[in-house]
């Protein structure tokens, strides 16, 4: 049996899964925001009920915002920052009484949607998150890769490429850093555009509920949000020749993106053919636990 847990801002998930990928148990619990030994509690409650529940004893996998530095052994990068600088990994083995792997939670969308989602046997998959933010993970033959630095997929720190005169130098990312892809790409970033264009403060849905009833100001900000994606796909495309993306999060639920993107990102292509499907997670929500579950592949 494998045990993923996704470890979020607002929630702790974790799912068993047989060798076949079948669900055996699931369950969530809301995170304890700021309290990290809390975190570490709520995650071994957690195992422990899932072990309880099916009678098994499983390998445990985890998908955190954020990773573990090569060079300290510590989180870093992540948004739930009272995990950084914490030694996750030892402090969860200790707690748990065996060997864990994390992973990017990225990374683990990647896993799962090549392991026995959307992009199940390809090679290469880049699979993105379009959510709260905007992040990437990349899994090859269904593995995570992970990089040297423990930074491969950090694709939504970059700047959108190919910046329109109007577009420049965009607002600042959590970093500071101006027109980034992990805003402007984001969900949240949808929204802030619409109301920068004169808009209230509406959800993505609902702004696409008005663009497709005809409403200019709607159509104006998805036109944009679109070309944003494209360009910052096409940079990934240029760079990796994937087999496959993947689009995860509530983003990926514009259906109007997969027929729009591949036409946006042609200009931007060094190639004089270029064919590569952009397929929405197959596995949704669910597809970070299930990746973290497939670590232990």
């Amino acid at each position: 049996m494998r045990l993923g847990i996704d470890w979020g801002g607002t929630k702790i998930e974790i799912i068993a899964l047989d060798d076949d990928g079948r669900e055996l148990h699931r369950e969530r619990v809301a995170t304890p925001r700021d309290d990290y030994a809390g975190c570490i509690e709520a995650v071994a409650g957690l195992v422990e009920q899932a072990e309880a529940s099916t009678g098994q004893t499983g390998t445990v996998g985890f998908g955190i915002p954020g990773s573990i530095s090569p060079a300290t052994g510590l989180v870093k990068n992540a948004n739930s920052t009272w995990m950084n600088g914490k030694p996750l990994d030892k402090d969860l083995e200790k707690r748990l009484g065996r060997p864990v792997r994390i992973q990017n939670d990225a990374n683990c969308l990647a896993v799962s949607e090549a392991t026995d989602g959307a992009a199940a046997g390809c090679h290469f998959v880049h699979a993105i998150i379009i959510g709260t933010g905007c992040g990437s993970g990349i899994a090859i033959d269904g593995k995570a890769l992970r990089g040297a630095n423990g930074i491969a997929g950090e694709w939504g720190a970059i700047p959108v490429p190919w910046l329109k005169p109007e577009e420049f130098p965009g607002p600042s990312n959590w970093l500071g850093h101006p027109g980034a892809i992990d805003h402007w790409c984001s969900g949240t970033g949808f929204q802030a555009d619409y109301r920068s264009r004169g808009g209230t403060a509406l959800k993505g849905h609902e702004i696409m509920e008005l663009k497709r009833a005809g409403d200019p100001l709607a159509a104006a900000t998805y036109e944009a949000y679109a070309s944003r994606l494209a360009r910052a796909m096409a940079m990934a495309a240029n760079l990796m020749d994937p087999d496959c993306f993947v689009l995860g999060g509530g983003m990926s639920n514009v259906d109007e993106l997969y027929e729009d993107l591949p036409k946006l990102m042609a200009p931007y292509i060094m190639s004089d053919h270029y064919e590569v499907p952009i397929r929405k997670a197959k596995h949704g929500d669910s597809s970070g636990v299930r990746g973290a579950a497939w670590l232990w592949g």
